[in-house]
């Protein structure tokens, strides 16, 4: 009894602790956006969230960055909206834990996809020079400027594309092709099925796995069979007429973007030993049960231990050596980013957002920055 009520009391402690913690964290979480009161010396527009929620997101002149030496500083052509921005933005739990600011946005700058100029460069770069065209990603991309290190998530636009199809590729892009090369072990003439193949990380994983030598099958709705078909897909199924759990088809490899089948549902049309990829943290749409999708990808991982088939969650890390391999794809056509629609100017931003919201994009959401 002596045992059980220290177990009691400690267990209480605990949580009272961890009670205080959060209250403590979230009344002293704030920003530094009273530095942009100051009126700046060398301005540049950049979109800021100095508030959670899409309606407080602001185009705002701050300092233009000067590059450290090993970085390059990039003039912004246009960028590309990401289900993470919006979930950046509406402070979405997980989304503020990994931001650090539970109460305000720490991070009051957005964006990670861009293309662009470079300007200028520190005096330890070799690898780049003043009026490269370059895109990749970074942090706080949702601006006129930006500095880049050299050496990280940044690499030559092929001149076959322009700065609006090159903002579209570095999340999406890169997902896809470490979801279908690392995690999935993707080989040629395997039977891959990309369910959400009308996204913007669908749309490349179709292409990426067609550039592999697979037959891949595309699932999306009616109104986007078309736009599958046309990127390479040997078959699309309809999910709004066909649910393709239950058919007599088996694949070796699943790239799902969406996660709205169960569990043993996906088992079913898994190729003995095959594996389903279990894309991100959530995507376009999902806000709306974000814990849900996340808590059953990781239940999946675990419960594959002990079947033949295996799910495998993977989160894209971006790098050059990636953002170069994908150029190399773009060059020669084998990979085109689709694109739904194109906005003027940052001022944009929450627009576009909202429509990404609503998970029916066809491919990407770009922004020209002027």
């Amino acid at each position: 009894m002596k045992v059980k009520r220290i177990l009691k009391w400690t267990l209480a402690v605990i949580l009272l602790a961890l009670i205080a913690w959060v209250f403590i964290a979230y009344w002293t979480s704030t920003n530094d956006c009273k530095r942009y009161a100051a009126v700046p010396t060398n301005p540049m527009k950049a979109i800021i969230k100095c508030e959670y929620g899409v309606e407080n997101l602001k185009v705002q002149e701050i300092e233009k960055p000067v590059p450290a030496d090993d970085q390059l500083l990039v003039r912004v052509r246009a960028v590309s909206v990401n289900p993470l921005d919006g979930h950046f933005t509406r402070g979405m739990l997980i989304a503020r834990v990994m931001d650090g600011g539970l109460r305000k946005p720490k991070d009051t700058t957005l964006g990670v996809d861009y293309a662009g100029t470079v300007e200028a460069v520190g005096k330890s770069v070799t690898n780049f020079k003043s009026g490269d065209e370059v895109f990749g990603g970074k942090t706080g991309a949702f601006a006129q400027y930006i500095c880049v290190r050299a050496e990280r998530a940044v690499a030559l636009k092929p001149s076959n594309i322009t700065f609006e199809q090159a903002a579209a590729v570095p999340v999406a892009g890169i997902t896809a092709l470490q979801g279908l090369r690392d995690t999935g072990k993707i080989q040629s003439e395997q039977k891959v099925l990309v369910n959400g193949a009308s996204g913007g990380v669908g749309t490349f994983a179709v292409q990426i796995a067609k550039s592999y030598g697979a037959e891949v099958t595309g699932v999306c709705s009616t109104h986007n069979v078309d736009l599958v078909k046309s990127i390479g897909a040997d078959h699309v199924i309809d999910y709004t007429k066909e649910d393709f759990t239950k058919s007599d088809q088996h694949y070796d490899l699943i790239f799902d973007n969406v996660g709205n089948h169960s569990f043993s549902e996906r088992r079913r049309v898994l190729a003995p030993k095959g594996l389903c990829v279990l894309a991100g943290i959530g995507g376009a749409g999902w806000h709306e049960d974000t814990f849900g999708h996340l808590f059953g990808n990781l239940t999946a991982g675990m419960r594959s231990k002990f079947t033949s088939h295996k799910f495998a969650m993977f989160l894209a890390h971006l790098n050059h050596n990636d953002l170069a391999y994908l150029a190399d794809l773009m060059q020669p056509g084998k990979v085109t980013p689709v694109i739904d629609r194109t906005c003027k100017s940052l001022a944009d931003i929450p627009e576009a957002i909202r429509y990404l919201d609503q998970g029916h994009a066809r491919g990407k959401v770009v922004i020209t920055v002027e």
